[in-house]
């Protein structure tokens, strides 16, 4: 079992704080600070852009992951003591046939979709492909988006998962904050100030589709694929003017937004993905592996 794997005595789940409560203090002063001098995140993405172009804004924005995930694999490897592998997974050796298996499915469905709302309604997407724009923000999505979305999945389907379910000895505690407190990291995400706080709910449901996977299936393997096949998709083939990825994607969306599209996703989507893993990987034990305390 993935939460196993793991000593849970004392000493070792004071390790665990000192990231834990530094990357999320740091994030909630981040995010307090922004509330009290009432920034904009959308005017400050914009100000950004205009002064140092797309590209070099999207390199800031996703920089700062490569430090925190290599740090955060120094930590799992010097102090706590275990390898990588352990933190990806419960299976001998990593399976990337899962990774692939989850982004090649996601990316599949993502530009399946956008192919049926282009067509419904060309109006709303306006084609802006350059190629010189378009090759440095490929080099730069293919590299750094996927060190953003693992930093983020072994982080909260991981690390902070893992020290969340040592404390309050429930796998559904666990579940449950992790995906909260990953929808609420993104409560400062311009998108949340254009589609309103039930854009929340969207996020906190990704949150628990992704803990579910990782708990069914006893590693991030699944996780880690959907969450990049998921932000390529929002850097390269369709973006927006309110959204965290401004860049030079091959459309811009010029309609109207609205938070139902991706609720559909939460309660429809997602559950029919879990549906297909399940099968697929041959998924038991439900409740054992989502409520039994440890």
């Amino acid at each position: 079992m993935y939460l196993k794997q793991f000593d849970r005595s004392t000493s070792s789940i004071i390790k665990y704080l000192p990231f834990v409560l530094g990357f999320l203090g740091f994030m909630g002063l981040n995010l307090l600070a922004s509330i009290i001098l009432n920034i904009d995140a959308n005017s400050v993405i914009v100000a950004k852009i205009a002064t140092v172009g797309k590209n070099k804004a999207f390199f800031d924005i996703l920089s700062p992951f490569v430090l925190l995930l290599v740090f955060l694999f120094f930590l799992w490897r010097f102090l706590h003591r275990y390898s990588i592998r352990s933190l990806t997974t419960s299976r001998s050796t990593v399976d990337w046939n899962r990774i692939s298996f989850s982004f090649f499915l996601w990316l599949g469905i993502n530009i399946f979709v956008f192919g049926v709302m282009f067509w419904m309604n060309p109006d709303d997407y306006q084609l802006q492909f350059n190629w010189a724009s378009f090759l440095m923000l490929f080099i730069l999505t293919i590299i750094l988006v996927p060190i953003q979305t693992s930093f983020e999945e072994y982080f909260f389907r991981g690390y902070l998962l893992q020290f969340i379910a040592f404390l309050s000895k429930n796998r559904a505690v666990a579940l449950i904050l992790t995906s909260v407190i990953f929808g609420l990291m993104h409560i400062g995400n311009p998108e949340v100030g254009d589609l309103g706080a039930g854009l929340m709910i969207y996020y906190i449901g990704s949150g628990l589709f992704l803990g579910i996977m990782t708990l069914m299936d006893d590693g991030l393997e699944l996780a880690l694929g959907f969450h990049a096949a998921n932000n390529i998709i929002g850097a390269l083939l369709v973006t927006s003017e309110s959204v965290v990825f401004q860049t030079d994607a091959i459309f811009l969306y010029t309609g109207v937004s609205t938070v139902y599209e991706l609720l559909v996703q939460v309660f429809i989507i997602f559950p029919i993905l879990l549906l297909i893993f399940s099968k697929k990987y041959n998924w038991k034990n439900w409740k054992k592996n989502l409520f039994k305390s440890l």
